[in-house]
């Protein structure tokens, strides 16, 4: 069995939701004493152990809830009276929900795509760039990032997309921004977002219909022109304006579970 800590990992970069429950206090008999861990998958399923009988069953059974609302506590259990166990110590268990981050993936290492890998890696998104340009990915700009340097086209039919996908497309000189969003449009997805002008949009809006690409539903759940709405310039002002809006959607969404 891995380490817990190394499950965690595998969750937070995962997809499936769970919760880390901690034995944070003990008093007298019981099973397993202070440190102790589990993890408890939505399904109730669980990962170590925090002792075993009827104080992990409830346990589990509450972390399962939790996971439900994104919401941790701390529970204290009397194991003789509340629970009919024989050891009749006390037991107190801390339980964290465990959420996936949210997958990034940007299409375009430009000035604008790069800033805003920087600027979400910081905040907790998993980050991929795409860009099939010959010796783009050098440098410690690049440290700590996935990337996919081959042709867009290819690499979406390679990648996986899933709820938990937020995908931000700001190709160099925006050559390939609108067939990259057809591509990607119908795959799943937590959010999709084009940077370009209103008049861009507009023409981009017009084709796709007049072309049966998407339908006016569809387009109507794109972020574009792309990022919360405010006097950015610079590339780096651009890319805060677009990690906002990734933000807005995250934290709301995690808000509308609870």
């Amino acid at each position: 069995m891995q380490p817990i800590f190394g499950k965690i990992d595998e969750i937070v970069h995962g997809q499936k939701p769970a919760a880390l429950c901690i034995v944070i206090d003990t008093q007298g008999s019981t099973p397993r004493k202070t440190g102790a861990k589990m993890v408890v998958f939505a399904d109730g399923s669980i990962y170590g152990s925090i002792g075993g009988g009827s104080v992990e069953r409830e346990v589990a059974g509450m972390a399962v809830k939790l996971i439900a609302t994104g919401q941790p506590a701390k529970v204290s259990f009397n194991l003789g009276e509340d629970l009919g166990m024989h050891c009749g110590g006390k037991m107190e268990v801390y339980i964290e929900p465990l959420h996936p981050q949210k997958k990034l993936f940007i299409f375009g290492a430009g000035h604008i795509g790069t800033s805003l890998a920087r600027f979400a890696r910081e905040l907790e998104f998993s980050v991929t760039l795409f860009d099939p340009r010959e010796g783009i990915f050098v440098g410690k700009a690049f440290e700590g990032f996935d990337f996919i340097n081959k042709d867009y086209f290819k690499a979406i039919e390679e990648a996986v997309f899933d709820e938990n996908t937020f995908i931000v497309i700001v190709t160099p000189k925006h050559i390939s921004d609108e067939e990259i969003l057809a591509m990607v449009a119908r795959k799943p997805h937590a959010y999709l977002g084009m940077i370009g002008s209103v008049r861009k949009v507009d023409l981009l809006k017009n084709r796709f219909l007049k072309e049966n690409i998407l339908t006016p539903e569809e387009l109507s759940e794109i972020d574009m022109p792309i990022g919360l709405k405010f006097n950015a310039d610079t590339p780096s002002e651009i890319a805060i304006s677009i990690l906002a809006k990734l933000i807005d959607v995250r934290n709301t969404a995690l808000s509308n579970s609870r």
